[in-house]
């Protein structure tokens, strides 16, 4: 399953922990099923101190006592070769500074394929510290034919050896028997494993003799405990796989796959996200009916729930797409999808991993920028996380949609086009800003793809819960906090200074009132709400965002824009589609900016100070290819931060996104105006 991060120090969640258990073993053995068994909602996902490597730390109690699971990366071999593998040796040897070593290993292993993972057993046997090992996924194994002596293995490997099924949880109170034993005070003495001679050796410097003895050893240990048909492989997976991995077949079905499960996140994901939205939106209106108009009221309506609400709202999308994504990964589908893709993806320098999350980020760019964990090289996923903002995501709809109705308000055909030509665009310049990313910065070839198909699984479901009900935690906890704190300080540059309204609302308000004196309801409405518009577009004129909105006039200007969406610019930073009802506020639309006709005349009529339109065909084009391209997404940024563990990468997102759209802005303008189109 895909891995996750937080940052949460080991001694703050160890401290008090009467025993630490390391969960240890390769990857797909099923740790992750079986730390959830154990754990439950019990558990913390954390990153590890200085690095973006991932680990979840869970507290269970165990007759009365108190102890912490450890989920280890996975790991092959003790030889570190990859950051992941290295986090897990320096724990294990207890080199590691800020982590206290483990009192105890529960190591993993297939049942379906035990040679194998005896290697990694002999070296973890090594270490001199109380080892379970679990035989896990034992149904799997006798559905392949495959029987092992557990008590021989026992006896072999000189530890307790328990056959578990992890994703049912059958098998786990034998484990968790054991475990009481040594709380109790029966733990055993960890009895030194008899290895040939060649295999002892530093496992940081294993030699080839050193390999192929652990190997030999594996292969008789494995060939002594259990018996197995010859060909153990399902014919049904061969064949399967022979249409799943072919280089067109595979590909045709990995993209019915993904447009089927992006068919159901938009699908699905509407529902709850119009009762996310209706509900924030109940809370506003209660608290205006409740809290007395002025600055405290427009925090929490402007500032607190509209933040909130801003995080919130993409929370069905990212629940419903890390579902479906441990499906993938847990059925065994996903690698094959990766070794399909990974084809056409090097030609580009990313690796074909890299492609289901560029692709979710249509969705939006939050839970794409998390899907990358899948991606195991650090650079590949640094690049996809750098150019993942610049698929075209829900959030730029409106922004497009209003944009191609100002443009062709009545050719939907020449608007279609500029719609798929804005997705074409960002596309484009993902892959074209992954390749220079690639030669550049983040210099190197993109690793061959070397993985192990593992075999067809029925995910557990209940395991594929707890996953998405960890990756929404840390989403709401994490980004959710930043994004919230960003938020009320743009609330507080376009509330702050404060202005006395201009004498032209005082005039309006008091023909508001001789309208209704009068009895004329409608039309006393239809002038107060003028008046709140015009007081509005000044306050907002002569607040810290306003007046930043002026000073970068000169700086926009070029682009084709004016200081009102300059304005519009900076406060979509909360949200892209804020740009349309910001355009709305200060170009004096009204309280209904929903409504197409109202918003859409008011900004055609739109005039610049000196005279002339705003919205002409160069400025329109201008401001499209800005939104195509420029990073307008704080959230993102957040989540930026909280994946790479640094402020570095999403300052460089922001960065190069913005002179791109600067630049591909101004030359569209520019070029436009010089072709002579107004």
């Amino acid at each position: 399953m895909p891995r996750q991060s937080t940052t949460v120090t080991v001694e703050q969640t160890t401290r008090k922990a009467a025993m630490i258990v390391a969960l240890a073993g390769n990857p797909n053995a099923g740790k992750t099923a079986l730390f959830n068994a154990l754990t439950g909602l019990r558990a913390h996902t954390a990153n590890y101190p200085g690095t973006t490597v991932e680990r979840k730390i869970g507290r269970a109690r165990i007759e009365g006592h108190a102890v912490d699971f450890v989920d280890l990366p996975g790991m092959y071999s003790l030889r570190a070769i990859t950051p992941e593998e290295k986090i897990a040796h320096d724990i294990l040897t207890g080199k590691n500074p800020r982590v206290r070593r483990p009192d105890a290993v529960v190591l993993i292993v297939d049942a379906d394929n035990l040679e194998r993972n005896l290697f990694l057993v002999s070296q973890i046997r090594e270490l001199e510290l109380p080892v379970i090992v679990v035989l896990n996924m034992i149904d799997i194994a006798e559905r392949h034919g495959i029987q092992i002596d557990a008590k021989k293995l026992s006896h072999e490997l000189r530890c307790p050896v328990i056959p578990i099924i992890a994703k049912t949880g059958h098998g786990v109170d034998k484990l968790q028997a054991e475990l009481a034993r040594w709380l109790a005070g029966h733990r055993p003495q960890p009895l030194p494993l008899v290895l040939p001679p060649a295999c002892r050796s530093d496992c940081g410097s294993c030699s080839v003799q050193n390999y192929q003895a652990r190997f030999n050893w594996s292969e008789r240990i494995a060939s002594n405990c259990l018996k197995a048909p010859v060909v153990a492989t399902s014919r049904w997976t061969e064949k399967i796989d022979r249409v799943l991995t072919h280089p067109f077949a595979g590909l045709v079905a990995f993209l019915s796959v993904m447009l089927s499960v992006f068919y159901l996140i938009f699908s699905i994901a509407k529902y709850p996200m119009d009762w996310i939205e209706s509900l924030f939106s109940y809370a506003g209106g209660f608290i205006m009916a409740y809290i007395p108009a002025g600055d405290f009221q427009s925090l929490l309506v402007d500032g607190v729930i509209a933040g909130l609400g801003g995080v919130l709202v993409f929370l069905p999308q990212i629940c419903i797409l890390f579902f479906f994504l441990g499906l993938l990964e847990d059925s065994g589908y996903l690698a094959r999808a990766a070794f399909v893709m990974d084809r056409l993806m090097r030609r580009i320098g990313l690796p074909g991993t890299a492609f289901v999350p560029l692709l979710s980020a249509h969705a939006c760019a939050i839970p794409a920028i998390m899907a990358t964990r899948i991606i195991k090289d650090r650079r590949d996923r640094l690049v996809t996380i750098l150019v993942a903002p610049l698929m075209s995501c829900s959030a730029r709809i409106p922004v497009y949609a209003m944009i191609t109705a100002l443009l062709f308000p009545n050719s939907p055909a020449k608007a279609a086009l500029v719609f798929t030509g804005a997705y074409f665009t960002g596309l484009l310049a993902a892959l074209g800003m992954a390749f220079i990313f690639k030669k550049t910065i983040l210099r190197g070839e993109t690793k061959p793809l070397v993985l192990e198909l593992p075999g067809y699984k029925i995910p557990g479901f209940r395991n594929l819960l707890l996953y998405t009900f960890d990756r929404a935690k840390v989403f709401v906890v994490q980004a959710g906090t930043v994004i919230l704190v960003l938020s009320l300080i743009l609330w507080a540059l376009s509330t702050y200074p404060k202005s006395d309204p201009p004498h032209a609302v005082n005039v309006m308000n008091v023909e508001a009132q001789a309208l209704a004196d009068a009895g004329d309801a409608t039309g006393a409405a239809v002038l107060t709400r003028t008046a709140a518009d015009l007081e509005a577009q000044h306050a907002l004129a002569n607040s810290v965002a306003g007046r930043i909105g002026h000073f970068i006039e000169p700086a926009v200007a070029p682009l084709g824009f004016d200081w009102q969406i300059g304005i519009g610019i900076l406060s979509s930073f909360a949200a892209r589609e804020v740009m349309v009802s910001t355009l709305s506020i200060v170009y004096g639309v009204g309280d209904n900016p929903d409504n197409p006709v109202g918003l859409y005349d008011t900004l055609r009529k739109a005039t610049r100070r000196h005279g002339g339109a705003v919205f002409t065909t160069a400025t329109s084009f201008s401001l499209l290819v800005f939104y195509i391209l420029a990073m307008q997404c704080l959230a993102t940024q957040a989540v930026t931060y909280r994946e790479t563990g640094t402020w570095t990468w999403p300052t460089l997102q922001f960065v190069y996104m913005s002179v791109l759209a600067y630049g591909a802005s101004l030359l569209t303008y520019q070029g436009l105006r010089w072709l002579g189109v107004a």
